[in-house]
């Protein structure tokens, strides 16, 4: 992938997933599936956090400490 991190979707990723060129074809793409994305100045990106929500999948518990683990 070509993302800045494992959780970010940038235009290049979002141009082979959604298979469109065009920065306009893939917003719309976006737009047309619920997927709420961000729009950069080298086109739009969006999470992996986004897509799952905009799919109806929730989030699985991350673990929580106290600080008396320290």
């Amino acid at each position: 992938m070509n993302s800045r991190s494992d959780n970010v979707l940038v235009f290049a990723d979002l141009q082979r997933v959604t298979g469109y060129q065009r920065r306009s074809d893939v917003e719309r793409s976006l737009i047309e599936q619920g997927i709420r994305m961000f729009r950069g100045r080298t086109g739009p990106w969006t999470t992996l956090e986004l897509i799952n929500q905009a799919a109806g999948v929730k989030p699985t518990a991350t673990e929580r400490y106290d600080a008396d683990i320290l």
